[in-house]
């Protein structure tokens, strides 16, 4: 059996700690091994339990000197049972937020008062035509949300009186229980049976919301979609969800995520768009200028080199969409392409054989010309 380290060693601290000290130590080491930072990492997983059940003890004065004195194999054995220390649930937001102090709670038997409950975060889909990734976009829709009874104010009752305080859990909402755990004290919280949660009982439901205090409704939501923007982007609108069910609650997020229609001819890498431009032999071989429609509202002017290739890229920049959170726009990058045509008439199959020595391959070059290809590529 693996012997356990030395408490003080698994925080880092000496023996003459102070309980800032042991508290600083371990709000380091539990953020860097959880789980939620750490997945699929079993050591990681090993090393939080190991940090969390050392914080455990020497954070507990009495148990703290129960250790200096003892140490591992002092009297009454593990304080955790026969199971040893399983690790309690702390979540990233526990180490980060303001919520540290409740931690350990369930083990010293403080006690806390909740958290505002909070209503449901809900999810739309908006699609909007590519033109919008250009310009940004003032947007409307229409969501059904849980919203508070227009009929009752909320209350779930046809009239004041119809709502009298659970029994149960005299407004609470919570009922506690309270069990021993070793030396420790377990205090169990849960939502009432009686009363769900709300702390109230209806006795006279109100007929909209059938006692709820909530119902479904229709409501417009305005929204900017900046430029720029990006297929998948999520934009929050805080209190835009659903109503909490309890009083002093907070209202849910509205989520409006984006999706960009495809253009008929551009495709996309971040700001710069690209597109493949199928031109003639001639435009390669003579040079020649395009002019096409642009999403900016100004023709797009490309120049054709002579002498260009199949697949030479031309880059147009400052005409590509633009750049969030900044005034720049990327690149147009254009992609020549050699536009031959499906059938050939007998003329003209005559006529491009009269061209064969300056439009077809030199057979006894080719190899030369293989070299020059790959060493233009290579460059």
């Amino acid at each position: 059996m693996t012997q356990k380290r030395d408490y003080y060693e698994v925080l880092g601290v000496g023996r003459n700690a102070s309980e800032g000290d042991i508290t600083g130590a371990f709000r380091s080491l539990a953020r860097k091994y959880h789980p939620d930072k750490n997945p699929d990492d079993s050591e990681a997983e090993k090393k939080f339990k190991e940090v969390q059940e050392a914080y455990a003890i020497l954070s507990n004065q009495e148990e703290r000197r129960k250790y200096d004195t003892f140490g591992h194999g002092g009297p009454g054995s593990s304080p955790f049972g026969p199971g040893g220390f399983q690790g309690v649930n702390i979540s990233l937001d526990d180490l980060f937020g303001g919520g540290f102090d409740g931690i350990f709670n369930q083990f010293f038997g403080s006690s806390r008062g909740r958290r505002r409950a909070k209503g449901d975060d809900l999810m739309y889909r908006h699609t909007v035509p590519f033109q919008v990734a250009m310009d940004g976009s003032e947007e409307e829709i229409e969501i059904e949300v849980m919203r508070q009874c227009k009929d009752c104010q909320g209350r779930g009752s046809r009239d004041p009186s119809g709502v009298r305080i659970c029994p149960n859990c005299e407004g609470r909402g919570r009922i506690e229980r309270v069990e021993r755990m070793g030396p420790f004290t377990q205090r169990a919280v849960s939502d009432c049976p009686s009363c769900n949660g709300n702390g109230k009982l209806i006795t006279d439901p109100c007929v909209s919301c059938k006692g709820q205090g909530r119902s479904n409704q229709a409501k417009r939501v305005k929204f900017t979609i900046p430029p720029g923007i990006s297929s998948g982007v999520r934009l929050r609108m805080r209190g835009y969800g659903g109503a909490p069910k309890e009083d002093n609650g907070t209202t849910g997020d509205l989520y409006i995520e984006i999706e960009i229609q495809r253009h008929p001819w551009f495709e996309r890498d971040s700001a710069d768009l690209l597109m493949g431009l199928p031109v003639g032999f001639s435009d390669l071989a003579l040079g020649a200028k395009i002019d096409i429609p642009h999403i900016d509202g100004e023709n797009l002017q490309i120049k054709i080199d002579a002498g260009s290739q199949p697949g030479d890229t031309i880059e147009i920049r400052g005409r590509g969409l633009p750049m969030q959170g900044s005034k720049r726009r990327g690149s147009v990058m254009i992609v020549l392409k050699l536009d031959m045509p499906a059938k050939l008439s007998r003329n003209e199959k005559k006529r491009i054989s009269s061209m064969s020595d300056i439009l077809g391959s030199d057979p006894d070059s080719i190899e030369e010309r293989i070299r020059e290809e790959a060493t233009k590529r290579r460059n």
